[in-house]
């Protein structure tokens, strides 16, 4: 009996692909990538719906505004290329930076992101179960095997806004000289 992937195994999953250097985003998905494709393939689907219940959960009007700051700007593509990264940063820095995304300034990734005008961001982690079941699998998963449920956004604030990026992200606008 083949059994789904549940929320932690998949932040199990990432932990382990964080492991040696959980500061490259791309090897990180590579290692995860590889991990799953080694797991069944309906674990696999699962873990593409987690994947994307993460997105919407993390699809946040101020967590949008930090990555505006961060990445110099931030396009719809942008920002799911940020939360991609956001995601292989692991659970605890995830659930950390939902809650309240100014606590990106505390990350050591963050702050050499920084010093070296560095975009944060990591788009192949949107495919990496699709990858991983093209491994396992040989076939491309079918795109009704998941869903995408974006929630409203309410953005709060005009990220062009120096003053009121300062109040809602005092330490992230310290970081990036704002």
């Amino acid at each position: 009996m083949l059994r789904d992937m549940d929320k932690q195994q998949f932040w199990d999953l990432i932990e382990a692909a964080r492991r040696p250097d959980p500061d490259d985003a791309e090897a990180v998905v590579g290692r995860a990538t590889a991990l799953l494709a080694a797991r069944a393939r309906q674990e696999i689907l699962a873990a593409q719906q987690l994947l994307w219940d993460l997105m919407a959960e993390s699809y946040r009007g101020d967590l949008w505004g930090a990555a505006y700051l961060i990445n110099g700007g931030c396009s719809d593509d942008g920002f799911d290329y940020f939360r991609g990264w956001l995601i292989v940063q692991g659970r605890e820095v995830f659930e950390r930076a939902v809650a309240g995304p100014d606590s990106l300034a505390e990350l050591p990734s963050v702050r050499e992101a920084a010093a070296k005008h560095e975009d944060l961001e990591c788009e192949h982690t949107l495919g990496l179960a699709w990858d991983a079941h093209l491994a396992a699998t040989g076939e491309q998963m079918s795109g009704d095997c998941y869903t995408i449920a974006y929630p409203e956004i309410a953005f709060g604030w005009d990220f062009d806004d120096e003053e009121e990026t300062v109040r809602r992200l005092p330490r992230l606008a310290a970081l990036y000289g704002e």
